[in-house]
């Protein structure tokens, strides 16, 4: 018999890559907003269709990749609020980070503070629904 418990760190090493891929109301709107709330840029952008919509926008942001679609609801891709997940970003200065998501426009979630853990810590919540974390690191 296999034991399923195992004794781990209390923190292990981030490991990337893992692309998060977002669809959502406005790609292209979200993908401006992101430049100036988390300093991302724009890798690719396909055309915008007839309605506005655009079906893949690569972004770098943070050391990483986000990718975005609009919904295409006869593609079988219909519109739906996102939900019980949160994009947590490892930066070095939480505080600044959070302030400049809140002066671009998200919502204010967590005020940064040393966690339990340690870490300083905060979240806020896009225009678009998606909620965003800051996370940096004990001493960092």
């Amino acid at each position: 018999m296999t034991d399923t418990t195992t004794d781990v760190a209390a923190q292990a090493t981030a490991k990337a890559p893992l692309v998060p891929y977002l669809q959502i109301d406005g790609a292209v709107r979200a993908a401006h907003f992101y430049e100036r709330a988390f300093a991302a840029t724009i890798a690719a952008l396909h055309p915008v269709d007839d309605k506005g919509r655009t079906m893949h926008i690569h972004l770098y942001l943070n050391g990483g990749s986000l990718m975005l679609s609009d919904f295409y609801p006869e593609h079988g891709h219909a519109p739906k609020a996102p939900a019980g997940f949160t994009l947590t970003l490892l930066v070095d200065d939480a505080d600044a980070w959070f302030d400049r998501a809140v002066a671009a426009g998200a919502s204010a979630v967590t005020p940064v503070q040393e966690m339990f853990w340690g870490d300083r810590f905060g979240s806020v919540r896009d225009p678009f629904g998606i909620e965003w974390a800051f996370n940096q690191a004990k001493g960092g």
